[in-house]
């Protein structure tokens, strides 16, 4: 069990009925762990507007503080910002315990990914890898980035598009929302998989896609851990079962880098048990 884990009963504060993005994701994935005796910590990074601002322009910031802004499914209440830097000092703690040598991830939500700079969307507010990744550039000279979750990571890969010094893979079902990532351009690479992609289609890619990572030669390696790719996600249809993600994991620790994970999606009933088989091999 060599995995810091951050989370916070912060974010299990807000809900909208019938929304997939649920505060049970975070609450009875959590009690799994500690039930099978996994350490979990609050955040030791308190998030800030000047992080933010690393990857967000002051208007998308200040749309988030009030409410001014438009998307279907990220909806506005009381209160979001907060909880948004909550969500993000996990990523950013996270972060600082890789640096440090043990690999670490980040139970919280909302998710990120499909933030951009100037846009909410996708359930997601600010984009919490996009974030941490500028302030891990502060410290170190390259980071790679892999996203596992279901859906293409717009938001960051919008931030990152030629920002010097990163690397960013994306590994997601096509067709699906947002129905971006269907080619490949410059520091990002896209690996757009058919809808009942199983196990032995999905680690292939997932090989050629550390592959990459590794002739990057990345100080820290950043992973967007969605776990909307199992076989039951309501949204999605990929077909990946619980083991798949232990041998995910281990291929991510495989590679020997330092390196945090960060939620994005999963919305499956199952999550608990999908979240702690990927810790299981992410810490071996």
């Amino acid at each position: 069990m060599n995995v810091r884990i951050f989370t916070s009963p912060a974010v299990t504060s807000y809900a909208f009925p019938g929304h997939p993005e649920a505060p049970a994701r975070v609450s009875r994935t959590a009690e799994r762990l500690r039930a099978n005796g996994w350490a979990l910590d609050r955040p030791s990074v308190n998030a800030t507007e000047k992080h933010v601002l690393l990857a967000h322009s002051r208007a998308h910031w200040n749309a988030l503080k009030s409410g001014m802004y438009f998307d279907p499914d990220t909806a506005h209440f009381d209160g979001v910002a907060e909880v948004a830097l909550t969500s993000l000092s996990g990523c950013l703690s996270a972060f600082e315990t890789a640096r440090e040598g043990t690999p670490s991830f980040s139970l919280m939500r909302p998710p990120g990914h499909h933030a951009a700079r100037e846009r909410i969307a996708g359930f997601c507010y600010l984009n919490n890898i996009a974030i941490t990744v500028e302030r891990a550039l502060q410290e170190v000279k390259r980071v790679a980035i892999i996203d596992i979750d279901v859906h293409h990571g717009d938001g960051t890969e919008s931030i990152m598009k030629n920002r010097e010094g990163v690397q960013f893979i994306s590994i997601h079902q096509a067709p699906l929302y947002p129905g971006s990532g269907l080619t490949s351009a410059g520091n990002c690479h896209n690996f757009p998989l058919p809808p009942g992609t199983g196990e032995r289609e999905y680690l292939p890619v997932l090989e050629r896609a550390i592959a990459m990572t590794m002739d990057f030669k990345p100080d820290i390696l950043a992973v967007s851990a969605g776990f909307d790719t199992f076989k039951e996600c309501p949204i999605a249809q990929f077909r990946l079962d619980i083991g798949t993600y232990r041998k995910i994991g281990r291929m991510i620790a495989d590679t020997n880098l330092p390196r945090f994970a960060a939620l994005e999606g999963g919305y499956a009933d199952e999550m608990p048990e999908v979240v702690e088989s990927f810790l299981t091999g992410y810490g071996e």
